[in-house]
């Protein structure tokens, strides 16, 4: 995400330029000045960096949709148009993240009551699935992170040292919601650490281990008295959920992102910077718990790379560094939602014949704008 890299980048200039500065006077004033001018208290936001980003998603997926061809295929991609806010700042004690997206599905992810791509669960045809064509879904998801430095919590450098910038404790929390027939309602929280080390071209690479708590998730297809069941074979806690309300045991994450200009090139050039992430979540119990059922897996979300154009800056020069962004990214996504891509039914319409929707890898484009 480059603004953090941008706003990194303008707080070290901001400090650096204020130590010279101080030099300066230093050498000019006498001892007696120096020693009764008071040192201004830092403000309580040092720096607030809010951006809106419109980004398109050709072959996005969402776990169980799928549509088949006229040719007999399995097409399990699903495009996406992504509309985004992100707010960053840094506080005296440490940084805030927040973002919250709009994704607009095309007709393979289509929104309640469809079923499925292209199928619709009909009580007049006796719960068969008959055609339809509807509208694609759309999602809401919002994510945080905090962290809290630790050398300014205890007022020290001593966690600084070699390419270690930093240690902080990080918090955050995930929820979501889709209009689908699913219909989730996803509720997440993480505790643990932050590394922050150093890059070259003042660029960065955190890496955060965390605990992960999924503690709440709706899926309307395992909630008693779904249409796919009959009320009379509903047992709940044995093959339904009166509330469709599922609940995951806590487990492990490592996130990690990077930022780095490319400073290698020319002066003339120097528009481009590369960034990336990449997250790990720990097995989290049966896919449907606190139902018995199939495992979910390790799961693997990623951006290993985003290549960012300083648009702005090329055009109105240095001083409006970063106000508008041209990038694309490359994006992959393993056992999304933590769903057995290999093992689980929702991926895969028959033992070993996957459905092509609980792995998502994509090339996806988008424009930044800083205000």
């Amino acid at each position: 995400m480059s603004f953090v890299k941008t706003a990194i980048a303008a707080v070290a200039l901001s400090l650096a330029a204020s130590a010279s500065t101080g030099v300066a006077m230093a050498a000019d004033l006498p001892v007696k000045a120096l020693i009764k001018k008071a040192v201004p208290d830092l403000p309580w936001f040092i720096l607030v960096d809010d951006r809106v980003t419109f980004s398109w998603m050709p072959k996005g997926t969402d776990p169980g949709v799928y549509s088949i061809r006229p040719n007999g295929g399995i097409d399990g991609a699903t495009a996406k148009q992504v509309y985004s806010f992100t707010h960053f700042d840094i506080w005296q004690y440490g940084t805030n993240f927040f973002t919250i997206s709009m994704f607009k599905s095309d007709h393979n992810d289509p929104a309640n009551p469809c079923t499925n791509a292209g199928v619709i669960t009909s009580p007049l045809a006796g719960f068969a699935t008959v055609p339809a064509s509807c509208e694609g879904a759309t999602e809401i998801y919002g994510l945080f992170r905090s962290t809290f430095g630790w050398n300014e919590l205890f007022g020290t450098k001593a966690f600084s040292w070699g390419p270690l910038h930093n240690i902080s404790f990080e918090v955050g929390m995930d929820a979501n919601t889709e209009n689908n027939y699913l219909a989730p309602a996803k509720r997440d929280v993480v505790a643990g650490l932050q590394f922050q080390f150093d890059l070259p071209y003042k660029g960065f690479f955190n890496v955060a281990p965390l605990l992960y708590y999924e503690f709440y998730n709706r899926n309307a297809f395992v909630q008693c008295g779904a249409g796919w069941q009959l009320p009379a074979a509903a047992v709940p806690g044995v093959n339904c959920l009166a509330d469709g309300n599922r609940s995951f045991d806590p487990t492990w994450a490592v996130e990690t992102n990077y930022y780095m200009d490319l400073g290698f090139l020319p002066e003339n050039m120097q528009f481009w910077s590369i960034s990336g992430r990449a997250a790990w979540y720990g097995k989290k119990g049966a896919e449907n718990a606190p139902l018995p059922g199939t495992s979910t897996a390790v799961e693997f979300n990623s951006e290993p790379i985003r290549l960012t154009f300083d648009a702005s800056k090329a055009i109105w020069g240095p001083k409006f560094t970063h106000f508008v962004d041209v990038w694309v990214a490359y994006r992959y996504w393993q056992n999304k939602f933590g769903l057995d891509h290999k093992n689980s039914t929702a991926c895969n319409i028959a033992p070993g014949v996957s459905n092509n929707s609980c792995t998502e890898s994509t090339v996806y484009t988008g424009i930044t704008v800083k205000f």
